[in-house]
């Protein structure tokens, strides 16, 4: 096998073909590994679990050690540290809350910023290659937490009564509408947020790492198992696949940035009842 389809292949995360079958195109069972530790227990471990875990602990380390060495006049990691969290506090938190609450709930929109950024990054990490919020698990808990904020947020703004009756009854609607939009506002409101919040989340995910996958898993199938007038395309799928992942470190920086505006937005809307 060629260096350059040993590469592509390796870039995809996934082993290249090696009983001659050729082009094996991605699928979702790279969501689905084979467990490796605790089998059979509550607690087993698979590849996307064992992802989850590093970036969890990049991400606590990152910043507990960037906290440990601050300084009064900030190095360049210290510097990107704090550009970082400033920019969802004034950007996201404050922009669409204002001083007062933005204040309040920025340690929260933060942490929903940076947790989902560092688990759909490690799709592009050479050797983790799997964004882990393209299961179900992680993307749920974060709309959850989400979900959470926004249901206390309206409640210690404005009482347990008002904000049910403005989350389910919006102004100026007459009362023998409230039958019909009640169960609407309901399903809108407390159903549907948190679902989309996290099927958004976990498509594109999923969809980036089967284009990568789809990318390099060719290049390899070309370079390897193709004609040599076929074997240009390799390189083109080669080169399609490092723009691709690019784009895909593009997409992970922007669905975090989306997931913690939706949640603002929520927490926004419960705080500022109309």
């Amino acid at each position: 096998m060629t260096t350059s389809a040993t590469l592509a292949a390796g870039l995809a995360g996934i082993a290249p073909a090696t009983d001659g079958g050729g082009f094996e195109p991605p699928s979702l069972d790279d969501f689905y590994p084979q467990a490796f530790a605790l089998v059979g227990t509550p607690f087993e471990l698979n590849r996307v679990m064992l992802v989850r875990i590093i970036m969890t602990l990049v991400l606590v380390a990152l910043f507990g050690i960037g906290a440990a060495r601050a300084k009064v006049v900030p190095g360049r990691v210290q510097n990107l540290l704090e550009m970082l969290l400033e920019f969802v506090r004034k950007n996201i938190a404050v922009e669409i809350l204002g001083e007062k609450y933005g204040a309040r709930y920025a340690p929260i929109i933060t942490t929903i910023f940076l947790g989902v950024f560092f688990l759909n990054i490690s799709g592009i990490l050479p050797g983790l290659q799997i964004a882990s919020t393209g299961v179900v698990g992680m993307p749920l808990v974060f709309a959850i937490v989400s979900y959470i904020a926004f249901v206390y947020a309206g409640v210690r703004a404005n009482g347990a009564g008002k904000f049910v009756r403005g989350a389910l009854v919006p102004a100026g609607v007459p009362g023998f509408l409230y039958p019909l939009i009640i169960p609407v506002e309901f399903l809108s409101t407390f159903v549907l947020r948190p679902l989309t919040l996290t099927v958004r989340l976990m498509a594109n995910m999923i969809s980036g790492h089967l284009l990568l996958s789809l990318c390099f898993l060719a290049t390899n199938a070309l370079f390897v198992y193709a004609t040599a007038q076929l074997k240009v395309l390799g390189t083109i799928t080669f080169v399609a696949g490092i723009v691709f992942i690019l784009f895909e470190a593009f997409v992970a920086a922007l669905q975090a940035y989306i997931f913690a505006l939706l949640s603002a937005v929520y927490i926004e809307s419960s705080v500022h009842m109309h």
